[in-house]
């Protein structure tokens, strides 16, 4: 039970509380003092509610030290802490409360009930009016809510880099078991370029429970989560953005999160995103655990399946499987660009997945006459090319063409002659807005229940990983990026005996 304790209301602290609050700042002193005579003072202990949600409330409180959680619905919503008023809603007409109070750390308030102003004890009629007038002018100030909500997030998402299948999912699988553990989930509305902004509106609050959803909807910015598991692309992402690489980015990113006492960062994106988390995770404080979620087509994280790589390979050997049939009617060689700037996992899985013909990844070095020869008497063919097959020889080329193309020049150059019809066809982006199977949403699941643990067990800098039917966590300095393939996988996938 909540302990009540004496005060003076002619005290210098009780003055100087009362005007430090913005429904007070018209008050002259002696209004203050004749209000102050009105007010009783509490203390709670840590656990302790002040009032409960759906009970009659008829007071007005204020925090004198300490902090409580605004919870609807069973769910922390936000805290109010030092100087800080509630209540005001209930007040007047003696209704029933939308939200709980409890303190989470010991706490004390001063309250002020209608029945004391309104029985006659004592306060002037000018000084009544402008009591309530100010407190209907704080109730009407429909950001106040907003501002409250996002003034301390827990848990801030960041999606990054380019799309892939999954993005969207493990955004809302991340929402349901972190909500499920009592934390509060938020999300940069345009990754890393939201966190360098940092503004109130840079930010959107997740809710996976219905019940709570119904009670916030009306707050700009909340998002109900659960329709994400089955919506493609990325929603809080933008183009990769490039400036987030200078010094000075990261540290005003770090500077808005530490503002914004925000507890777990959680990145969520391939090889490029990582590197972005891991920086940002080395300027701040040990105190705001980061972690990070692989989602990428390419699968250039190494150690771990990765979200949207199993997706990624079923549509790309699907495309791959309808240029086959088209060569085999029109007699055509088609040298195909797919994903792969790196390892290449995504060309050379694609490339299996359908029977192509021979994957070209960026470390493939082969003989462009014998290919030419090899070349010369078939009738259909289809070659996938991984976008970053050599990349670095074409841009000190000056070469405008795709990696496709390159490769094409490299055969005619080697005096390619066939009966077919040699046609390049670029990579296809679509692939990244497909809808992720089955494979890819049940690792995500598997990964956001690992994170959870993690984020539990107070570990810090880590990303869940699942491998060979094994969860497990890789610290962020054993994480390394650009994958390779194997060596005979490459192989298993030349079929002109070259």
């Amino acid at each position: 039970m909540p302990k009540e304790v004496s005060f003076s209301a002619e005290s210098h602290e009780t003055l100087t509380l009362l005007k430090s609050l913005p429904i007070f700042k018209r008050f002259s002193d002696t209004d203050l003092l004749s209000i102050g005579k009105l007010m009783l003072r509490f203390e709670y202990a840590e656990g302790e509610y002040v009032f409960h949600e759906g009970e009659t409330g008829k007071e007005l409180f204020i925090v004198e030290s300490g902090k409580l959680a605004h919870e609807r619905h069973h769910h922390t919503i936000f805290f109010y802490t030092e100087r800080e008023v509630f209540g005001e809603e209930s007040m007047f007409q003696g209704r029933h409360h939308q939200y709980s109070v409890k303190a989470v750390q010991p706490t004390t308030i001063y309250s002020i009930s209608s029945d004391a102003l309104t029985n006659g004890q004592g306060l002037p009629l000018e000084v009544y009016a402008n009591f309530y007038r100010e407190v209907c002018d704080f109730m009407t100030v429909r950001s106040h809510e907003e501002e409250m909500i996002y003034r301390e997030m827990d848990v801030l998402l960041v999606q990054d880099g380019g799309c892939a299948p999954g993005y969207n999912p493990v955004t809302a699988f991340l929402t349901e078991f972190l909500e499920q553990a009592g934390r509060r989930v938020f999300i940069a509305k345009e990754g890393f370029k939201s966190l360098v902004s940092g503004q109130q509106d840079d930010y959107r609050y997740l809710v996976y429970s219905m019940g709570l959803y119904k009670q916030l909807e009306r707050i700009p910015g909340v998002i109900f989560s659960p329709p994400l598991r089955e919506a493609r692309g990325a929603d809080f992402r933008t183009e990769r953005y490039g400036d987030f690489k200078h010094d000075e980015n990261i540290r005003k990113a770090a500077e808005n999160l530490i503002q914004r006492k925000v507890k777990v960062l959680i990145g969520i994106g391939g090889n490029g995103t990582f590197k972005g988390i891991d920086r940002l995770s080395q300027l701040l404080p040990e105190t705001v655990q980061t972690f990070f979620i692989p989602v990428t087509i390419d699968s250039d994280i190494i150690g771990t399946e990765c979200i949207g790589q199993h997706t990624g390979v079923e549509v790309g050997a699907e495309k791959i499987r309808c240029y086959m049939a088209d060569a085999r009617t029109h007699h055509r060689c088609y040298i195909i660009e797919l994903m792969g700037a790196a390892g290449g996992y995504h060309a050379l899985h694609s490339c299996l997945g359908a029977g192509a013909h021979l994957a070209v990844l960026p470390q493939s070095n082969y003989d462009p006459v014998k290919l030419s020869q090899a070349l010369k008497n078939r009738t259909s063919t289809v070659i996938v090319v991984a976008e970053g097959y050599k990349a670095d020889e074409r841009k000190s080329k000056g070469y405008q063409g795709n990696a496709a193309e390159y490769f094409r020049d490299q055969l005619l150059a080697a005096g390619l002659q066939t009966r077919q019809r040699v046609i390049c066809e670029p990579f296809s982006r679509d692939v990244r807005g497909a809808r992720p199977n089955n494979n890819d949403i049940t690792l995500a699941q598997r990964m956001v229940c690992k994170l959870t643990e993690l984020i539990k067990d107070k570990h810090n800098r880590m990303m869940p990983a699942v491998l060979s039917g094994r969860d497990y966590a890789i610290p962020f300095y054993e994480i390394r990026t650009e994958n390779s393939v194997e060596s005979n996988l490459a192989e298993l996938a030349n079929r002109l005996g070259v």
